[in-house]
């Protein structure tokens, strides 16, 4: 049985961020920066509830008539609560025998082009393990993209608008970036889990430190540029935000409403039809937060049973990121132009270089990662450097078929100019030898 080593991650990482935004609310009030502290503790505490709801509605608590976890989960402390009877069905597995386990069976990883499908015992604590795992992994998503995503923006904001950066501000960040970017490789490693949930899935050292590196400076480069276009533009960052955050919430919606299909009813038998849709939008939401800041490695199909898209979509990661780069250009470009002297100590075009170049860095480790440390590689349709191949081959004939359609058009020109030369060299014999009527004319 596996240590639950996520677990204590994601409850570090929550009990951390939560004291440090409490203790820098605290010293913005001190400092009479009522807003700031508005601000710090909404986008501290809101998260924290949309944690607590989703443990709850995980573990099914409501229906199971739990006061006492109710209760922790409205003081804030259903993490700790969870993370307690964790570490409790750890310890005690395999000291008392279970009454009765459950077979599960999963498939291997091709080998050779063959695939054998292995049973697996499984008991009713490392049952129980593996739903705290996955609520956990939720709660991280929840956490990184609706709490922790903001929390680094606005103290990034802060600490250009203040031109100083404190010691309480420097690790709060550091941990809002250390959330944000754990929070993604935990929803990379759901989708893939989720994908590929009739195979036996091991993810290995390398593919974690490629997520990582990949999350690391794709969010950072966001970041950076939201803080910059956002501290000379102060009006239109809320356009790209309501933009990116409405396009993103509907597009799921759209595609739902253009399949005809009925209602999605299986989300939870317990929830009536506007708890359902309640559910449903707030897992857009989710999305659209995600989105926002990074790529989505879950992509929202509400009209499947599972509400996940489980083909591998080239094509939206294409325009994902190809969009994403023109639109983080594009915002570097009006924070260079409309750049205020608090910059004046700043070498803007090295920064903006500094910046793309980064967000080129974290599409290449996602490459990387696709290429050679996916843990389902091998039951890909086409691997990413057949996929890069083909889009040079597509270029270069496209660059061909342009040449070639600009030498027909010279070869055209040439053609009619040598026969308006022809047509006018044979007007000007006819003109030199003279017409015979003229001449007689002429003569008279």
């Amino acid at each position: 049985m596996k240590f639950p080593g996520s677990v204590l991650i994601s409850l570090a990482l929550f009990v951390a961020e939560t004291a440090a935004a409490l203790r820098l609310s605290g010293a913005y009030g001190a400092a009479g920066d009522r807003m700031w502290q508005a601000l710090t503790l909404l986008f501290a505490l809101l998260p924290c509830a949309l944690v607590q709801l989703s443990l709850v509605f995980i573990h099914r608590d409501v229906s199971r008539d739990k006061p006492l976890v109710l209760l922790l989960h409205l003081l804030q402390l259903g993490p700790l609560v969870r993370c307690v009877q964790v570490l409790y069905i750890y310890l005690r597995a395999g000291r008392v025998e279970e009454p009765y386990v459950s077979i599960t069976k999963k498939r291997q990883m091709p080998k050779d082009g063959y695939s054998e499908e292995i049973e697996k015992e499984v008991g009713q604590a490392e049952g129980k393990l593996c739903t705290h795992r996955s609520a956990f992994s939720r709660a991280s998503v929840i956490q990184a993209f609706l709490g922790s995503a903001p929390q680094l923006t606005l103290q990034l904001y802060i600490c250009v608008l203040q031109q100083d950066i404190t010691a309480a501000r420097s690790i709060f960040m550091i941990l809002s970036l250390l959330s944000i970017v754990y929070g993604a490789l935990r929803c990379n490693i759901l989708a893939i889990k989720i994908k590929y949930d009739d195979y036996d899935v091991k993810v290995k050292p390398a593919a974690y430190l490629c997520i990582f590196l990949w999350r690391s400076f794709e969010i950072a480069t966001r970041v950076i540029v939201l803080v910059l276009f956002s501290s000379v533009l102060q009006i239109w960052i809320l356009l790209v935000v309501l933009v990116n955050l409405f396009v993103f919430f509907f597009y799921p919606w759209i595609l739902f409403c253009q399949s005809k299909s009925p209602f999605p009813e299986n989300l939870e038998k317990a929830l009536s039809r506007v708890g359902t849709t309640i559910a449903l939008c707030l897992l857009t939401l989710l999305y659209a937060g995600i989105n926002m800041f990074c790529w989505s490695a879950v992509q929202l199909e509400l009209n499947d049973p599972d509400l996940i898209n489980k083909s591998q979509n080239w094509y939206r990661l294409t325009v994902y990121y190809m969009l994403r780069f023109i639109e983080n250009a594009f915002l570097l470009l009006m924070w260079y132009i409309y750049r205020t002297d608090t910059y004046l100590y700043v070498c803007a075009p090295l920064l903006i270089l500094q910046l793309l170049l980064g967000y080129c860095m974290a599409i290449f480790f996602m490459l990387v990662f696709y290429q050679f440390c996916h843990p389902c590689k091998k039951l890909f349709s086409s691997s990413v450097s057949e996929g890069l191949l083909s889009c040079c081959k597509f270029i270069c004939f496209f660059c061909k078929s342009l040449k070639s359609s600009k030498l027909v058009d010279k070869a055209d020109l040439k053609s009619t100019a040598n026969t308006d030369e022809a047509c006018n060299s044979s007007k000007t014999t006819d003109s030199q030898n003279g017409n015979p009527h003229q001449s007689v004319s002429s003569n008279a």
